[in-house]
C-alpha cells in the first residue's frame, strides 16, 4: 500500500492548495500534511485486534505506573476512507498523550473504500473497537469508569457518534445494547452533521463519500448516523477549530455547536487563530495543547 504521508498528499492535494495560498496570510505559513507525517513514528505499547480484518485493530499507548490509567479513545479522520488516512495519523499525540500520563486507546476501522466498509460495517468497526476497551480493561490496568473520546475531521464526527450510541433508534442496526459510555468528548475540526456535509461542496472530503457512509435506499440514513439527529447526547462536548481551517468549514462548528446548545447539551467551541487542519493533531501546536488541556482537566458539569 502507499505510504501514509504520500496518500495524504494525493487525496487532499486540493484542499491544501487554499491553505497554502492563505498562508502568505497569517503570521506564520499553515502546516501542510508532509510537516506531521514526515516525522519519525512513536510506537505503542500494544496492539489488539477486535476482528480479523487488518484494520480491525487497536493501538493502546500506555504510560508509566502501574495504573489503573485513565483512558482517551481516539479515532483519526481521513474522510472515512482507509485509503486516505489510518490510526497511525493519531502516533504523534497518542504519544503525548501517554507522556501526560493518560493511557490511549488509538482505534482503526473499515473506511467506505473497503470491503465491509460504509453501512453499517465503518460503524460497527468503530463500536466494536470501543467496546473492546471493556473487554481489555483488567488486562492493561485501564479505569473505564470515566472515559474520553478524541477525534479529528471525520473521526470528530465518529467520535461524537460513539458518546451518541445509547440515543440510536430502537430499530437502527447499529444499535447494541451496552455500548462504552463516554462521558467527554473532544472534537478537532470535525464533521458531526452529515446531512449539513452533504450539502456543501466546499468542505475538503468531497459529498458523494457522504452516501457511501450513510448508506442508500433507507428512508432516513441520517437517523442514525449523522450526531445533530441523536441529541441531546448528555454528555459535554468541546469542539476545538483552527479559524484558517479550509478543509472543514467553520460554520460546521459554529452550527453544531448552536444546535446541541439549543437542545440542553453543554457544548463549546474553543477557537484557535492562525491555525488550520493539520496543526489539530500536531503535539506542540496552540490548538493540541487546548485539546489536550480539555482531555486532562475531565468532562465539566453538565
Amino acid at each position: 500500500m502507499t505510504s501514509l504521508p504520500v496518500r495524504l498528499a494525493i487525496a487532499l492535494a486540493a484542499t491544501l492548495i487554499p491553505a497554502a495560498s492563505c498562508a502568505t496570510m497569517t503570521a506564520s505559513p499553515l502546516m501542510t500534511w508532509p510537516d506531521l507525517t514526515r516525522r519519525p513514528h512513536p510506537e505503542p505499547d500494544a496492539t489488539i485486534a477486535y476482528g480479523t480484518d487488518p484494520m480491525q485493530k487497536v493501538d493502546l499507548w500506555l504510560p508509566k505506573g502501574r495504573g489503573p490509567h485513565h483512558v482517551v479513545v481516539m479515532v483519526h479522520g481521513g474522510c472515512w476512507q482507509t485509503e486516505i488516512a489510518d490510526r497511525r495519523l493519531m502516533d504523534w499525540i497518542a504519544d503525548d498523550l501517554r507522556r501526560h500520563g493518560v493511557a490511549v486507546w488509538n482505534i482503526d476501522y473499515r473506511g467506505v473504500d473497503r470491503a465491509g466498509g460504509g453501512y453499517p460495517g465503518t460503524f460497527h468497526d468503530v463500536a466494536r473497537a470501543a467496546d473492546q476497551l471493556l473487554v481489555s480493561a483488567k488486562r492493561y490496568h485501564l479505569d473505564t469508569r470515566h472515559v474520553a473520546a478524541v477525534g479529528h475531521s471525520a473521526g470528530g464526527h465518529l467520535a461524537l457518534w460513539l458518546a451518541a450510541r445509547a440515543r440510536l433508534p430502537a430499530d437502527s442496526p447499529l444499535r447494541t445494547p451496552r455500548p462504552l459510555r463516554i462521558d467527554h468528548v473532544v472534537s478537532l475540526g470535525g464533521l458531526p452533521d452529515l446531512e449539513a456535509t452533504a450539502a456543501s461542496p466546499d468542505n475538503g472530503c468531497g459529498t458523494a463519500v457522504v452516501a457511501r457512509l450513510v448508506g442508500t435506499g433507507r428512508t432516513d440514513p441520517y437517523a442514525d448516523t449523522s450526531v445533530p439527529r441523536l441529541l441531546p447526547l448528555g454528555v459535554p462536548q468541546a469542539l476545538v477549530n483552527g479559524r484558517e481551517d479550509h478543509i472543514i468549514p467553520y460554520r460546521m462548528a459554529t452550527d453544531y455547536v448552536a444546535r446541541a446548545t439549543a437542545m440542553g447539551d453543554k457544548a463549546t467551541l474553543h477557537t484557535v487563530p492562525a491555525t488550520g487542519h493539520v496543526e489539530l493533531i500536531a503535539p506542540e501546536s496552540p490548538a493540541w495543547a487546548t485539546a489536550r488541556a480539555l482531555l486532562l482537566a475531565g468532562p465539566p458539569r453538565q
